[in-house]
């Protein structure tokens, strides 16, 4: 099923999302590698604010290249997700509504996915030009020392994503498999 949603999003939304709806985001996203997140981490460890409300919101692991041509930013594909499994789950229980990726996720976060209402999508790695075209402005939040790590918030129209992980715990990945005899 091809969906359009606005971020940030609600649980009664993510609950209507499954596991292999091609959605297309608009709204407000925001990126985050793995130091932005041990930063986020530390931030908690230590009682303070995190430097972005991120209740309802999605983090998209993504770390951009330079911007050209009058672009807000260059190529912008996903990371792979796993690199921020030990950070996830507690974001998750403070309110991140959404994650977006590629690859494999823990059990860890699937379960804290399912316990909170959250997604969690894949957008299609090796076409980040591609993607950056649904990137409207891109603009710096916080860490702007972590250069391509800095925390960004975007503004995206229609960016195109695939329900990896519903809120009911499906996963694509595991079903791909089983419907494919891939094991």
């Amino acid at each position: 099923m091809e969906r359009k949603i606005i971020v940030p999003f609600d649980t009664d939304t993510a609950k209507s999302l499954r596991s292999g709806d091609l959605v297309y985001l608009s709204g407000t996203i925001y990126t985050a590698r793995d130091a932005a997140h041990k930063r986020m981490n530390d931030s908690i460890d230590r009682g303070d604010n995190l430097p972005i409300d991120i209740d309802g919101n999605v983090i998209y692991y993504m770390g951009p290249s330079p911007s050209r041509d009058g672009r807000p930013i260059g190529s912008a594909g996903p990371t792979t997700a796993s690199r921020m499994d030990k950070y996830a789950p507690r974001l998750l229980d403070m309110g991140l509504r959404g994650m977006i990726g590629k690859g494999r996720r823990s059990q860890e976060v699937i379960e804290a996915i399912i316990r909170n209402n959250a997604v969690y999508f894949a957008a299609i790695g090796g076409a980040g030009a591609l993607l950056s075209k649904a990137i409207i402005k891109s603009e710096v939040m916080a860490y702007d020392d972590l250069g391509t790590e800095a925390i960004r918030m975007l503004e995206v129209k229609d960016f195109p994503a695939i329900v990896v992980i519903d809120s009911l715990g499906n996963n694509l990945y595991d079903m791909a498999i089983k419907e494919y005899n891939c094991e």
